[in-house]
């Protein structure tokens, strides 16, 4: 098989050589990703001694794989110092999926079949943690990671091996191509690279380290070279259960140590940490945000390590208020007329009124139909009582009398979807004031209904061309208009002023799903919040189209938004946000003033 620049992959001409990279090497790298047939060669080595130009080779390729399909790389993971689950995280994160565990990644990737292309730099100089642990082994991360991955018909994989024989002989992989750039000897992940620091760490007046005044590189490997210690326990349990190591401190080491059962932890870290790693382990966040999400983490299993943060968030545009990973909770309403009272449903259906402040619930009330499934969505009015939304698109109304509104309304929409299943209702919602009901279909169309009128029909625009997985609307002050909102399988994010027609545009398109949307009136204009299913939960401020980022820590599959009452904990925030799924429910306190002008 050769490569020359009339065939149907890039030509090698075109990308210029960076020093110490041989064009023999650079010329086999190109031949296997543009040529080699992806079901007879899912895996090329690269190998050679520490400085042999292993590194440029794969920065050479990196830089020029966009230029041509067969040879664009989706991913590249620097895998020094990382084990299973980090490398997981980092993937999934630019694949789009969020920071996922090894295991929930490729159960991703086994229903995604698109092409996929990783680059996976120093695997050979991979693990962390206690040494004759598991995760400090490179092997784990062949087993439970890249092994499976390669089983993937769609995945190939280009892999710096330096001159171990990891992957040697993996089944799956079919015919193995090698590229060999030299044999010097290289030097393991935390040896000569990451030598202790001698230099005194910087501490308080009464003795505490300032873990924030700390070198990167100290800050990095404490943890690495607390291990190496001839007794590493009193150093180790000192380290994870400083609140501020914990804060800045390496994300990835931490994780290793508490996955060995001999490291001794405060009560709750390990759960603590198994939220939060996989959302501390980007980079990208500054300090007040690596506090917002470990405090939220906290807030349950860790109430100490939560207190030591909440002053760190006193200027902050949001926090956690309460965390219950026993609340699993399928659908939520906003109460209107009961400001900082939302309703809850459970997954066997019955409905509880939860404190947004504080997680406080009553006692759950079964209100669903007898044999009628799961609820995904409640839109609820003091005074016609609750229409639920099945996840097989069945309305059912609950606390009134047959013929009422609610009723009306399940009916009308039953028969449509009878009569065609593209109008089967797939999302629902209402206005904060409880006024308008708005439903989605399967045909990407949303019906809202007022409550207060008494038409027979609701008013009905297509705005999807994919079936819409949330809704939402609300009530512009002083407009007299209605503005509804809602999220489709397309990835959209539509706006819709019912007296008007709807925007041309999607005001947000995403490779992702939106899961869950939910709006309130505030201060500085109407907010919007939309939660995805790759872990990001972003809030807009409509009026400026200005949008902030926020991580999600569960799963999400409904949200609610109220207006906060006047408790300490929520003395600066105007909003309350619960957010609430299958593994857990938790809210976050909103600084409306803050929220936008921080970014």
């Amino acid at each position: 098989m050769s490569l020359s620049p009339t065939s149907a992959g890039p030509d090698i001409a075109q990308w210029p050589l960076l020093d110490g990279v041989a064009a023999t090497d650079a010329s086999a790298l190109l031949e296997w990703a543009a040529c080699a047939p992806p079901d007879k060669s899912k895996l090329c080595l690269v190998r050679g001694g520490r400085g042999s130009g292993k590194s440029q080779l794969l920065a050479w390729f990196l830089a020029g794989s966009a230029s041509h399909p067969s040879t664009t790389v989706h991913a590249t993971v620097l895998a020094e110092g990382l084990f299973a689950d980090a490398v997981a995280w980092d993937l999934g994160r630019q694949l789009g999926y969020g920071p996922l565990s090894a295991e929930r990644l490729l159960e991703r990737l086994a229903v995604d079949r698109r092409p996929l292309l990783v680059l996976v730099v120093d695997l050979h100089r991979s693990g962390r943690g206690p040494a004759d642990r598991p995760a400090a082994d490179p092997a784990t991360l062949v087993r439970d990671l890249l092994a499976p991955l390669l089983d993937l018909p769609q995945t190939r994989a280009v892999v710096e091996v330096g001159d171990t024989g990891l992957l040697d002989g993996l089944p799956g992989a079919g015919l193995v191509t090698t590229i060999d750039v030299g044999d010097e000897p290289f030097t393991k992940y935390g040896e000569a690279p990451t030598t202790e620091d001698d230099s005194p760490l910087p501490r308080t007046p009464e003795g505490r380290v300032r873990w924030d005044k700390a070198s990167d590189t100290v800050r990095e490997h404490a943890l690495d070279w607390a291990l190496t210690a001839p007794d590493p326990g009193p150093a180790i349990a000192a380290l994870v259960g400083d609140p501020g190591f914990l804060l800045h401190g390496s994300t990835v080491s931490i994780a290793a140590c508490l996955t060995d059962e001999r490291t001794p932890a405060p009560r709750g870290l390990r759960q603590t940490w198994r939220l939060a790693a996989p959302h501390l382990s980007d980079v990208e966040y500054q300090t007040s945000e690596r506090a917002a999400i470990l405090h939220t983490a906290a807030l349950g299993p860790s109430p100490l390590l939560a207190r030591y943060l909440q002053p760190l968030l006193a200027d902050h545009a949001y926090a956690a208020v309460w965390a219950r990973q026993d609340m699993a909770v399928s659908a939520l309403a906003a109460m209107p007329g009961k400001p900082g009272t939302i309703l809850a449903a459970d997954p066997l259906g019955s409905i509880f009124e939860v404190e947004a402040a504080t997680g406080r619930h009553g006692v759950p009330t079964p209100q669903t139909a007898a044999g009628m499934p799961r609820l995904d969505g409640m839109a609820a009015h003091a005074g016609h009582g609750v229409l639920l939304l099945s996840d097989t698109g069945v309305l059912h109304h609950a606390g009134e009398e047959p013929g009422s509104v609610l009723g009306l309304i399940a009916t009308h929409h039953g028969q449509a979807g009878l009569g065609h299943p593209d109008l089967r209702p797939s999302a629902l919602g209402h206005s904060p004031c409880g006024r308008f009901v708005v439903i989605g279909d399967e045909q990407g169309s949303v019906h809202v209904w007022d409550l207060e009128a008494s038409e027979p029909a609701p008013l009905s625009r297509v705005l999807h061309s994919a079936p819409i997985t949330a809704v939402t609307c609300l009530v512009l002050p002083g407009q007299g208009e209605t503005l509804v909102m809602s999220t489709a399988m397309d990835g959209t994010v539509r706006l819709w002023k019912t007296f008007a027609d709807p925007m041309p545009r999607p005001v947000e398109q995403r490779p992702a799903l939106a899961t869950a949307i939910t709006t309130q009136q505030t201060s500085v204009g109407p907010f919007l919040a939309v939660a995805w299913n790759d872990a990001s939960l972003h809030l807009w401020h409509l009026p400026s189209g200005r949008v902030r980022t926020v991580p999600l820590l569960l799963p999400c599959s409904s949200l609610a938004c109220t207006t906060a009452p006047d408790r300490p904990a929520l003395a600066d925030s105007r909003l309350c946000l619960t957010i609430a799924g299958s593994e857990g429910s938790y809210a976050l306190g909103l600084n409306a003033a803050r929220l936008w002008s921080d970014e």
